[in-house]
Order: structure tokens, then C-alpha cells, then sequence
């Protein structure tokens, strides 16, 4: 490619709405331009860089057995309320005001569809079926670049299995998958346990690089490789205490008291005593969330411990007209018509101070096993830095990242909803069994770029680079030198090392250069005057910044020893 009549509207100023690097180098490279909130267009670079990792996803996926499909993205909107998910996802999914029809977010209603009218016999399954797809969803507040828009590139793919021991396998097929093809394309990654959320199942797993833009929350254990998102995560905190002794309930006078610290500084008294109360709906229906000291709740917890549905914090009016207290008065003793659930930190705890359903007044000396009838115990709060390793007792560390991938054993969910069914070896009637795994094609780019960048401009590895080789004619106005870069240009494509040629007559070297940092190819091949006089060509290694000279003759070999060609 020429630079002279090619398409790449390099920028020297950063976009001034970008705050992450990715976002303003994909700009600036030329790579992507905005079009709307959430909205890309891919340039010719940026999309040859898209299509090598569509490419790489593409041959991890066969190397699994994965068939290629290509679904539709406009999708009836019967198909979305068959499984309740037109509810589950609201605002997000994009809905056609004329027609009953929805733009996909995920297509497991399409992939249950299909199987449901071809999939008759167990001797059908299993089956991997995948493809890479524009996928729309109505961001609230699409940012970051392309990691977070409206419409973007998904590989999502879904295993169909006669037994439950079919689905580990393919899972496990899947996740093998995944480590290679963010391992070819040059990220730094880990994987973390996660929530199935609103996809539902019985486990999933998020592929995530660690980023201080990310916006999922994880917490990781450097010595035995623990991870895994706050939504699920656990450690080794240690329980409220029980005494020997349980005292008898006392109500206290606390005026003016509404917070765990301000009670614990009233009361002169250590927060690991003290149990707060959260008080929310589920399904229209009150519970009561008791919570240790100042640990914070999980919703993903929390709704995981309810067995799905919808949960909200209950609002201050119906509260005291519940409980006839305001928050930060209520408590367990005495409440009625409330489920009570607690966080395993209370299992078994006494002498515990909490509210008491009265405004200013809080009881002391709760014994949980003793005074509370709780309708059950479940790990509900949220890690806190340097807590130890629920594994290895190590501190946790807790980063920010960016979820790259996410695979989920679904079960039978979708199947059941939708009637997807088989024939197994008895001839019963069985709901097969689903897996979805999705990958972000964009999040690959820019958190390659986010792994992989200088002060200058972006720094490629080799397997998803645009190009191999930057060639860059010096003195355009010397005919030796001209010559000598068209016919290394001409040799270069022969030898099929993809090269990008800056031949431009109109622009001084330093802005050359300059382009070359920015666009970030593997090597700079670089003819001068002053070289070409000793018969030798420049390399400069864009990743370390060495410069090597090379005999002309030898430029190709060398070029091919440095790529591994």
C-alpha cells in the first residue's frame, strides 16, 4: 500500500473527548472515525487489523470443530419475549418502532430457533456453531472508544450437548480456544470465575486485561492465581465471633445515629459487633439483607441468593410504613412479613448490635441462632483490598479491567423456553444442553493497544499488525533513492511481506518519521541518501527502537530473520 493515494488521515492532536490511550491512537492512526455516540466507522488500517483477528478467531474456532453460521441481525421480537429476555435486557436492546422486530444483542434465540427444527436425535449433537457478527445494544453511556459502543464485532458461538458431561467438554474446548487466540494476538490476560447475570447458567468465566480504564472490577491473587470478578468473588475474612456467653437483648438509646461508623463512635465499640440492615424488594416482596459492620453488598450476590427475578433498595416511604423506622433504625427483632437473609460473615454470631425498628434506638446482645429466624446464609459482600486469598491466604489485590471474552455453561434455559429439544439413546424427549461464548472483536484491538503503546503511537505485534514492514523513501527528490525504495517496494510484495510504502513527495522526513512512530508497524525500513551512498539500507525495530544497518542485499533476508518469516 502507498501512502501517496492510500486512505490514512493521520492526526497530530489528540481527540479532545478520549481519555484512553486506544481511543485516541486508534483516531489519530487513522484507524476508526466517530459517526455517532457509541458509533464507529473502520477505516481501511483499522479494518485490516479487524480482519486479522477475525481471521485468528476464525481459525481457533475450526480448529475446535466450530461450523460458521451468519445470522440475522434484525430479529422478531416473539422470539426475545419467548425467553423473557426482551424484559431482561430493557432499554439495551434496540427495537424497531414500525415492526415487530429487535436488532440482536446475542443470538441465542436464533441458535435455539434453528436447533429446535433441525436437532431431532442425540446422534445430532454435538455441535459448535459460531460466527462473527455486528451486534447493536443501546448503550446508556457508550465511551471508551470502540470497547464500549453501540454497534460493534462479536464472535459469539454456542455448543449444543446431548449430556451435561458434554457441555463441560466443550467449555473446556471453548476456553482452550480462547487462551490461544488472545495469546496469538499478543495480549496479557487472565481469567476470571464470574457471574452468568442475565445470560443465566450454572457457571461462567470472563477473559479480561487488567486496565485503570476498565470498568469491570476484579480481585486477583499474585501467588496461587486466584481471579475473579467482585460479582462472585470471595476471601478468607473471618467470621463475627461467638462468645461464650449470650447476653440478654438490651435496647440502647442512640440519637441521631444512622451509619455503621457513627453508631460504632457512639457506642464506643468495634464495627465487627455491629450487623447493618438492607432492606430491599424482590419480586414486589420486602427482605431484609444482614450485612457485617461496614461490608458492602453485592447485588449480583444478592440476586444470585434470591434465585434470580428483580430486585430494587426499598424507597424511604415504604419502608417506615413497613417497619415504622427510617434506615438506619432497622433491625431483625420484631420484623414482620419479611424475608431475612444474611451474609455468611453472621452465621452464628452473638452480642450483635442492630437496629430496632424505632427511630434513635438500636437492640444489643443479638444472637443470631437464638433471637433471628433466617431464611438463609450466603456469601453476600464484597471483597476489600488485602484481604487474604480465599485459597492461599495471600492478599488479594483488587484492579480494574477490560473483559475481552466471556463463556457461559447456559444449561437449559434458552432450550426449555423454546422447546429445543432431542430424542436420547431411550427415546426420551431431552431439552438440549447450551453453552454461549462470545468475544469482543474491537476490546482485542484496543486492548492491544492499550498493552502495547509509547509516547509516539501505537506498537504492533507482528500477528495483528496492518502491516509487517513501514518502507520510507527519505529524499524523494533523489532519483537513486527513489529508485532503490520502489524496487525494495516490488520485492517486498513479492516475497508477500506486507509493506506499507510512504512515498510521499509533499511531506519532509521528520513528518514521515513521525507517522511511522504513530502507526506503529513492526519494522522501519528506511532509504536515505547518506545510507545508500555505503550501500546500505536503515531497519529500526519499532518495539525496542534499535537501528540496524544492513547491506542491500541482504535487507529481505534480514527483514524475514527479524519477523520470523
Amino acid at each position: 500500500m502507498r501512502l501517496s493515494s492510500g486512505f490514512i488521515p493521520t492526526l497530530k492532536e489528540e481527540p479532545s473527548d478520549a481519555v484512553m490511550p486506544s481511543h485516541k491512537l486508534m483516531i489519530r492512526a487513522g484507524m476508526v472515525r466517530p459517526l455517532a455516540a457509541g458509533v464507529y466507522s473502520f477505516l481501511p488500517l483499522g479494518w485490516r487489523v479487524a480482519q486479522k483477528v477475525m481471521q485468528i478467531i476464525r481459525e481457533e474456532m475450526n480448529a475446535i470443530g466450530g461450523q460458521e453460521f451468519h445470522l440475522p441481525a434484525l430479529n422478531p421480537i416473539e422470539l426475545w419475549e419467548e425467553t423473557g429476555r426482551l424484559r431482561d435486557f430493557g432499554d439495551v436492546i434496540f427495537q424497531l418502532k414500525n415492526r415487530p422486530l429487535v436488532l440482536a444483542p446475542t443470538h441465542e434465540e436464533v441458535i435455539c430457533y434453528i436447533a429446535k427444527h433441525h436437532i431431532k436425535s442425540y446422534k445430532d449433537l454435538p455441535q459448535i456453531w459460531y460466527q462473527i457478527q455486528t451486534k447493536f445494544r443501546n448503550e446508556p453511556r457508550p465511551r471508551s472508544g470502540v470497547i464500549r459502543g453501540r454497534q460493534f464485532i462479536m464472535k459469539d458461538s454456542y455448543s449444543l450437548d446431548a449430556s451435561w458431561e458434554g457441555l463441560d467438554r466443550s467449555y473446556e474446548l471453548h476456553r482452550q480456544a480462547y487462551i490461544k487466540i488472545y495469546t496469538r494476538c499478543g495480549l496479557k490476560f487472565f481469567i476470571v470465575g464470574a457471574s452468568t447475570g442475565a445470560m443465566g447458567g450454572s457457571a461462567s468465566e470472563e477473559f479480561m486485561v487488567e486496565s485503570p480504564y476498565g470498568e469491570d472490577t476484579v480481585v486477583i491473587c499474585d501467588r496461587c492465581g486466584y481471579a475473579a470478578n467482585t460479582e462472585i468473588a470471595q476471601s478468607n475474612v473471618q467470621p463475627a465471633k461467638r462468645y461464650p456467653e449470650s447476653k440478654p437483648l438490651e435496647e440502647i438509646y442512640t440519637p441521631n445515629v444512622r451509619t455503621i461508623n457513627e453508631l460504632a463512635q457512639f457506642l464506643n465499640v468495634s464495627t465487627d459487633i455491629l450487623a447493618k440492615s438492607l432492606v430491599y424488594k424482590h419480586n414486589g416482596q420486602p427482605v431484609l439483607i444482614l450485612m457485617l459492620g461496614n461490608d458492602q453488598l453485592v447485588e449480583a450476590k444478592l440476586l444470585k441468593a434470591l434465585g434470580g427475578g428483580e430486585i430494587a433498595p426499598m424507597e424511604p416511604e415504604e419502608l417506615k410504613e413497613l417497619t415504622g423506622a427510617n434506615a438506619g433504625s432497622i433491625g431483625p427483632i420484631g420484623l414482620k412479613n419479611f424475608k431475612i437473609i444474611a451474609d455468611n460473615r453472621l452465621r452464628g454470631a452473638n452480642n450483635l448490635i442492630s437496629g430496632a425498628n424505632k427511630d434513635d434506638y438500636h437492640i444489643a446482645n443479638i444472637d443470631m441462632e437464638r433471637d433471628v429466624k433466617v431464611d438463609g446464609y450466603f456469601d453476600l459482600r464484597k471483597v476489600e483490598e488485602g484481604e487474604p486469598c480465599i485459597n492461599c491466604s495471600n492478599p488479594l489485590r483488587i484492579v480494574n479491567a477490560i473483559e475481552v471474552g466471556h463463556i457461559f455453561k447456559l444449561g437449559t434455559k434458552y432450550s426449555e423456553a423454546m422447546k429445543a429439544t432431542f430424542l436420547d439413546e431411550n427415546g426420551q424427549e431431552k431439552p438440549i444442553i447450551m453453552g454461549s461464548y462470545g468475544i469482543g472483536v474491537e476490546r482485542i484491538i484496543a486492548c492491544h493497544i492499550e498493552q502495547n503503546h509509547d509516547e509516539n503511537g501505537i506498537i504492533w505485534d507482528k500477528s495483528i499488525a496492518p502491516f509487517h514492514v513501514h518502507l520510507i523513501s527519505v529524499n524523494t527528490e533523489i532519483p537513486s533513492v527513489v529508485e532503490t525504495a520502489e524496487k525494495l517496494y516490488d520485492e517486498l510484495n513479492a516475497k508477500r511481506i506486507e509493506t506499507i510504502y510512504d512515498d510521499r513527495t509533499d511531506v519532509t522526513p521528520g513528518f514521515k518519521f513521525k507517522d511511522a512512530d504513530l502507526l506503529g508497524m513492526p519494522l522501519q525500513v528506511i532509504v536515505s541518501e547518506r545510507n545508500l551512498k555505503n550501500g546500505q539500507i536503515e531497519i529500526k525495530i519499532r518495539r525496542t527502537g534499535e537501528r540496524i544497518l544492513v547491506n542491500l542485499d541482504d535487507v529481505i533476508a534480514k527483514i524475514k530473520e527479524i519477523l520470523e518469516l
